[in-house]
């Protein structure tokens, strides 16, 4: 259901993609037709979050023909792909490093929609890019701030408020600057479903984002959860980020190494916390794809410096690829 909705988004996005499934739906037969972009609606599937449709629209976004404007209907938060307001926070100054930048820029969460039933929408906007800078980020940095959002929808608007209390208990041991917004949606702007959560961010010195986030389980599945233990193994979560820490946090590895291929014929070079297993698989397509292989060093953390967990510095020489669908004005 949600793969089906998936090729429909891309056929939107593309001018000239032939796609045939054969009657049992086992074989997919795809033929890429020229990434179009344009302003587009589309309604996602609610078995999935937006986070799965926005993920790999970052990666098209940037090398489309026109600058896409898109909207896209269906959950914001779930369990299952990263949200709305994760890929806000960190995608996007991802995307800044490698020269992808402008006003038209952003993510802009209209309605919020929690699983089963959905409901909410955003705007992904994104500018279109001749070709790549190389990135070169080999520091993180300390952290020197934490943003966050605790949401509620649905339910009594004191959700968001013990949320944000818990999660504050833990991590103000380790840090000042704590800042949690509350975002109570009403009306029609709370989807149909409801639901509460909260999405944490880690800013280091040097502009490095790591992000943790809970949602609460889905209407009539599984056992209640108490705002106050979500808020606490939110900020559990985002230690462990920490701990694990890179330049780039566990969601985004696979698109910091996408742009990193598709960058200039230049070096690029990434430190990154433990490779996730999504990565590992991603990693064996990019050589499949584009015969391109990284080189893969194992940093051990300093013994006088607490920096967490065993690092890996990822490089690669872009195979210089430019988007030549550029119109010329």
């Amino acid at each position: 259901d949600f793969e089906a909705s998936f090729i429909r988004l891309i056929d939107k996005v593309t001018n000239g993609s032939r796609i045939e499934i054969n009657q049992t739906g086992t074989t997919l037969y795809y033929q890429p037709g020229l990434l179009y972009g344009g302003s587009l609606e589309h309604d996602c599937s609610p078995s999935r979050g937006i986070g799965y449709y926005l993920e790999s629209l970052l990666c098209l976004a940037p090398f489309m023909k026109h600058p896409l404007k898109i909207v896209l209907r269906g959950v914001t938060n779930d369990q299952v792909d990263p949200s709305v307001d994760i890929l806000k926070a960190t995608a996007l100054p991802l995307l800044k490093r490698f020269g992808i930048d402008g006003e038209s820029l952003e993510i802009k969460i209209n309605r919020r929609g929690m699983p089963p039933k959905g409901g909410g929408e955003i705007v992904f906007a994104c500018p279109v890019k001749k070709v790549l800078q190389p990135l070169q980020l080999t520091d993180p940095g300390k952290i020197k701030r934490i943003r966050g959002t605790a949401y509620s929808v649905r339910v009594s608007p004191q959700m968001a408020n013990r949320i944000v209390e818990s999660a504050r208990s833990i991590l103000n041991k380790f840090l000042p600057d704590i800042y949690i917004y509350t975002d109570h949606m009403k009306g029609v702007s709370s989807g149909k479903s409801p639901g509460f959560g909260l999405s944490l961010v880690a800013e280091t010195i040097n502009g490095t984002f790591l992000s943790a986030e809970l949602a609460s389980n889905p209407q009539g599945q599984g056992a209640a959860v108490l705002p106050e233990e979500l808020g606490q193994n939110c900020a559990k979560l985002l230690l462990e980020e920490i701990y694990r820490g890179g330049c780039v946090d566990s969601t985004n590895q696979s698109l910091a190494l996408l742009l990193m291929t598709l960058g200039q014929q230049d070096v690029s070079k990434v430190l990154l916390g433990p490779l996730s297993p999504y990565t590992i698989e991603f990693l064996r397509h990019l050589r499949s794809f584009f015969q391109i292989m990284f080189k893969i060093e194992t940093k051990s953390p300093e013994e006088e410096e607490h920096k967490g967990g065993a690092k890996v510095l990822m490089t690669c020489v872009g195979v210089g690829f430019s988007n030549l669908s550029k119109t010329i004005r």
